[in-house]
């Protein structure tokens, strides 16, 4: 494997990182800015509140996400694959 080869993969990689965790993360950050201000607004200052509406949240996404990831890592690896085949 030549340096340009490896350097694609590696930004295939990188990029295909980003699609996945990507909108995971996005629904982390606005559910737990959303609680941050009903906790502000209320002044209810508990740690769990944050906790919980984010990991329900992330569950559902990944449920709705579950097919595309799958395909996106399926196809990375099936590029992978031909890349070692073909050596």
């Amino acid at each position: 494997m030549e340096a340009a080869e490896a350097m694609e993969l590696a930004r295939a990689a990188l990029l295909l990182t980003g699609t996945v965790a990507g909108p995971l993360l996005l629904t982390s950050l606005i559910v737990g800015v959303g609680v941050g201000l009903v906790q502000a607004l209320t002044q209810i200052q508990e740690a769990t509140l944050t906790f919980v509406p984010k990991c329900l949240a992330m569950a559902a996404m990944l449920l709705l996400l579950l097919p595309m990831i799958s395909h996106a890592l399926a196809g990375f690896m099936a590029r992978v694959a031909d890349m070692i085949i073909a050596g």
